[in-house]
């Protein structure tokens, strides 16, 4: 009971401190997070709180390396 209590205290100061952000990778990560963390021990909600982290540092990570994006190099 304490631990459902702390882990209900961090995701709601977790999301009174995030700024508002796009979803892309959060959604598909969370899903596959929360399956793999049910799976792993009925951890679903950690889960999915941590692949959803990963799926948007994934997505941020792919946005930062497409051709059309990138700032032309200086020429000096």
């Amino acid at each position: 009971m304490k631990s459902n209590i702390a882990l209900i205290s961090v995701f709601a100061a977790l999301l009174a401190v995030s700024a508002p952000a796009s979803a892309k990778g959060c959604l598909k990560g969370a899903a596959v997070g929360g399956v793999a963390g049910h799976v792993a021990g009925h951890h679903g909600l950690i889960g999915g709180a941590v692949g959803c982290v990963v799926g948007r540092h994934r997505a941020n990570k792919a946005a930062e390396q497409k051709p059309g994006d990138q700032k032309p190099a200086s020429q000096s």
